[in-house]
């Protein structure tokens, strides 16, 4: 395969913009064989990575010669920061899509305002994680290199006054602009069409807007006729589809029908209704007051309320109505979601408004918690950024640790980002310059350390370096699809046996197989533990899940050829996907598979899904198994483990199984249900050259510590 672009200078149309200005890139680089992906190799300036102090991982040095990865599996981290979309709705980073419109801010005047702006690329990242806390309680997980804008202008997260790091940095002086979350999280926004969500909804839009009549027309000769009629006209037609779809859901079937045609002032309005008594009936016991409501139907009630009452004018959000009952409920709603509010004095015809008061931040919290249906209300394009909420930056925490993230270039240049004016990170095509540090797309844009192996033999040459122990795998694969073009394992196994240095490997790669003879003479000189990642043992699902991968076959394959060279595999079978994995079918049938290629263990855990990688992984779920939604949000309510009551069970399921095909080892980990190594602390220090090594990949880490393998 000939590659394009062989001069060092050359930079290939598909190139992310800017790269070949750094210092340390040779040349981006693309080809057939890698469809899609651009490479940008590049001079490593290091090749060992320390991990952090404060972290309990059972290694304390890693390498990564690439940064990115082929493999896109589901499971990959994305961000949970909410979003600010141009319909007034805010929703997780990792759920916005390039074309989609949200809310920006333009200099226009004398005042930046928030406009309505265009999602133009999105990528993954990974750099260093900082959180910074504001005043109201809001945080935000960010590089070092994002920029926020402040009283004082834009500023780095990161910096310093003198040297190559100057620039304007945050500091505990700033205050950022924007609104901030009012205490709003995502795990705080109510299920929005949960029965009693539907129940409220319908409630404050049909008392407050709709028409229920109940009359009876006696005649003189006897008998007569009895009219039950409900009717709901509206001109938005999102209020009233959702109110017909919230009472189709209760069984309730309506007939549509014109009410009253546009005009040059009015625009046209529709209405749902029904004259059977048996709907009547029903209706009328539905919109009852409740004794006990919960948040949802206190959710559902003020965005029917608003709905059919409301306004946004001005940016002052007010209900109005004249019932009391109708009032007192709308105080007490907004009393259960911590909205602050105003009853307002009556107006001459007897009307009164409960009125949102603390400004935008009170406003977006508000929306974001109820959820109304209709947009026009929602949106607060050409509104002056400023606001009363207490955004004054009181800690900036660094988080010590390397995380996943998620830059958007947009047309305004930024966005709303948990209600903070937030600068676009890094450039696509709109943009001229980038920051290589950052990463690229996780999945297109793969980092090449071209150098690593030269770069780690002068690292471990160093007087004072304590041969530690090294780990591979547990950030980016090493032996992803582009090892087989770069070949850089070799030199990084040579450099670590030569140097006496123990290591392990951690892969779902089966190009591990090219350097099995390095490896088994890299084993006689230093300890070496090698692992392959093989969690699922399905076919179809294994794709689906982890599209890019190697096949399972292929992986025991691989497992059967480190044995026969005479040294030990174990299988990682993490995670355990419930309901699709964890049938004693499956698990019985995966170690009579993992025992036949030769493992000389199974290590596993069940699914484990932090913020980010649940979102990510329902959404991937709704779309192939949408039958298993509501079960995974029953069993991952709680947070991002398992209940203890499902990894016992797994446990109890998967135990006799280990024993009936002599895999088990070690002891179970009470934090995951699963298998703790022995060997957490890795090689010790004084420990004889001929020695038996032990592991140096953690069996069965607590979760949060497991090797991502991306």
């Amino acid at each position: 395969m000939r590659w394009s672009g062989q001069e060092l200078t050359t930079e290939q149309a598909g190139a992310l913009p800017g790269l070949a200005r750094l210092n340390n890139l040779v040349r981006s680089v693309r080809t057939p064989e890698f469809d899609g992906i651009t490479f940008h190799e590049v001079l490593a300036k290091s090749a060992l990575n320390r991990v952090p102090g404060q972290s309990a991982m059972p290694f304390g040095w890693t390498i990564n010669p690439y940064r990115g990865c082929s493999h896109a599996c589901t499971y990959c981290v994305s961000p949970e920061t909410l979003i600010l979309m141009a319909d007034g709705r805010q929703k997780p980073l990792w759920d916005v899509k390039v074309g989609e419109a949200i809310i920006g801010t333009r200099v226009e005047g004398s005042y930046r305002r928030f406009v309505q702006t265009t999602v133009l690329a999105a990528w993954n990242t990974r750099k260093r994680g900082h959180r910074i806390t504001l005043g109201d309680g809001t945080e935000i997980v960010a590089s070092g290199d994002h920029r926020f804008l402040t009283e004082r202008g834009w500023k780095f997260v990161t910096g310093s006054m003198s040297g190559d790091g100057q620039r304007p940095y945050l500091t505990t002086n700033n205050k950022l602009m924007g609104f901030g979350l009012n205490g709003l999280t995502e795990t705080t926004q109510p299920q929005y069409f949960a029965p009693s969500y539907r129940r409220g909804y319908l409630t404050g839009m049909i008392r407050g807007d709709g028409m229920m009549i109940s009359r009876d027309y006696p005649r003189r000769t006897g008998g007569g006729s009895k009219v039950r009629l409900f009717r709901l006209a509206l001109a938005d037609p999102e209020a009233l589809n959702r109110t017909r779809l919230f009472l189709d859901q209760e069984d309730i079937h309506t007939l549509t029908r014109p009410f009253s045609a546009a005009s040059e002032t009015r625009r046209a309005i529709n209405s749902i209704y029904s004259g059977k008594a048996a709907n009547y009936a029903q209706i009328t016991t539905l919109i009852a007051w409740p004794e006990s409501p919960d948040v949802d139907w206190h959710a559902g009630y003020l965005a029917g309320v608003f709905d059919a009452e409301g306004s946004c004018s001005q940016g002052v959000l007010r209900i109005s109505n004249k019932d009391d009952a109708i009032l007192a409920n709308i105080q007490r709603s907004m009393e259960m979601l911590g909205i602050d509010h105003v009853l307002e004095d009556a107006r001459p015809n007897g009307v009164r408004c409960v009125r949102v008061t603390g400004g935008l931040a009170m406003r977006s919290k508000f929306f974001n918690l109820s959820g109304p249906a209709i947009d026009r209300k929602l949106s607060i394009a050409g509104r002056a950024v400023k606001s009363d909420a207490k955004l004054q930056i009181v800690s900036i925490e660094d988080l010590g640790a390397t995380m996943d993230m998620i830059d958007i270039t947009t047309g305004t240049g930024d966005f709303i980002a948990n209600g903070i004016v937030s600068h676009n990170c890094f450039a696509r095509p709109t943009h001229n310059y980038l920051d290589l540090d950052a990463g690229k797309d996780f999945d297109n844009e793969i980092i090449v350390k071209v150098n690593v192996a030269e770069v780690l033999r002068k690292e471990l040459a160093k007087p004072t370096w304590g041969k530690h122990p090294v780990a591979l795998g547990t950030n980016t694969d090493p032996y992803q699809r582009a090892e087989g073009r770069y070949r850089l394992m070799p030199g990084i196994i040579a450099a670590l046996a030569d140097s006496g240095t123990p290591f392990s490997i951690l892969t779902k790669g089966t190009l591990l197989r090219r350097d099995l003879d390095l490896l088994a003479e890299a084993s006689r000189q230093v300890p070496v533990d090698l692992a392959l990642s093989i969690a699922i043992y399905d076919d179809a699902l294994q794709q689906a899940v982890e599209p890019g991968t190697p096949s399972t076959k292929a992986r025991l394959a691989t497992v059967t050829a480190i044995r026969e060279k005479g040294m030990d595999c174990s299988v990682f079978m993490m995670p355990i996907l419930p309901f699709l994995t964890d049938t004693r079918a499956h698990l019985d049938e995966a170690m009579r598979q993992a025992k036949a290629a030769g493992a000389t263990g199974v290590l596993y855990s069940a699914l484990y899904l932090k913020p980010g990688v649940k979102e990510w992984y329902f959404h991937w779920l709704e779309q192939d198994h949408p039958e298993l939604m509501s079960r995974y949000r029953e069993l991952y309510k709680r947070g991002t483990y398992a209940p203890k009551e499902y990894r016992q069970w797994l446990a109890e399921r998967i135990h006799p199984l280990l024993r009936a095909h002599g895999l088990e080892r070690r002891r179970e980990d009470p934090a995951t249900g699963g298998i703790r190594s022995t060997a957490l602390t890795g090689v010790p220090q004084n420990r004889a050259a001929n020695a038996t090594p032990g592991s140096l990949i953690a069996a069965e880490l607590p979760p949060e510590l497991t090797p991502t393998l991306f």
